[in-house]
């Protein structure tokens, strides 16, 4: 009975503990369109993005599928940081003229990367010198820009040069589907253990 008790005491333990384990890694997503733009626009553009941040290994993943654009593209960056909210324009914080190998001349496509946030080519240099001088200063700008809902994402095209389509970053709730995963299985071999012994 005492070794049931304390499996069971293991796994609420585990349960509770399990937002502090991936507490370092924030999952964000900018629903990119040509309304949102700064000024709006007409383009049937769209593009979700989901951006995941780690604040311990201080990288910043993207996954930024987009499709319909008028133009073909010329350039993709995360601006940052906005007077208000959801709202307004704002410099470019990561590099220019574009993300590293953003795909050009296309209407449709998908761009993966990992950016190191502790280097300075992942960042603007007028970003750098506007937040503090350093990349780590940077990073706490652009985080907490982020953070605040300050920061969007957008990918400009020969059709519309100042963007065509733009979403801002916002905090999903969403976990990683293999997080839920690697819970499930442990919960479940706990479970199969207590049956075991019972």
């Amino acid at each position: 009975m005492k070794r049931t008790a304390l499996l069971l005491a293991l796994a609420a333990s585990m349960l509770a503990a399990t937002p502090a384990a991936f507490a370092e890694i924030t999952y964000y997503r900018a629903t990119m369109s040509g309304p949102s733009e700064a000024p709006p626009n007409p383009s049937p553009g769209a593009g979700i993005a989901s951006i995941i941040i780690d604040d311990v290994a201080h990288t910043m993943q993207l996954n930024v599928p987009f499709f319909d654009l008028l133009g073909t593209t010329t350039a993709s960056h995360i601006h940052c940081c906005t007077v208000d909210p959801l709202t307004g324009t704002a410099m470019i914080a990561t590099p220019l003229p574009s993300f590293p190998d953003f795909p050009g001349g296309v209407q449709s496509g998908l761009y993966t990367r990992t950016l190191d946030l502790t280097d300075p080519a992942s960042y603007n240099p007028a970003f750098i010198t506007a937040f503090g001088g350093t990349a780590a200063t940077a990073e706490t700008a652009l985080l907490n820009g982020i953070n605040l809902n300050q920061s969007y994402l957008n990918i400009h095209t020969t059709e519309y040069p100042g963007g065509e389509i733009r979403g801002f970053l916002v905090q999903s709730p969403i976990p990683e589907p293999a997080s839920w995963a690697m819970l499930g299985v442990g919960l479940a071999g706990i479970a199969f253990s207590l049956r075991k012994r019972a």
